[in-house]
């Protein structure tokens, strides 16, 4: 019974997640994840070598956004805040 209710206690409090360098790393797992599964669901036949130009050019593309996303976020917050 303990166990269930730590797993259960486990769920009703969000994880922590900083905003440091350090901690934004762990976006590219999902990032690599939500590439694969969106390729494996588009591509009519997988091929080896074709997939994985595929989901690496999606990965990256993927990454690229955010940066330039999380830029443009933090100038606007700049510009507002001075």
């Amino acid at each position: 019974m303990p166990a269930i209710a730590f797993l259960v206690a486990s769920f009703t409090v969000p994880e922590r997640i900083s905003v440091d360098p350090q901690s934004m790393l762990w976006l590219l797992p999902l990032v690599a994840a939500v590439a694969v599964v969106y390729k494996a669901t588009k591509v009519p036949k997988i091929k080896a070598v074709h997939f994985i130009k595929e989901v690496v050019v999606l990965f990256g593309s993927i990454v690229i956004f955010m940066v330039i996303t999380a830029l443009v976020l933090y100038a606007l917050a700049w510009l507002i805040t001075e």
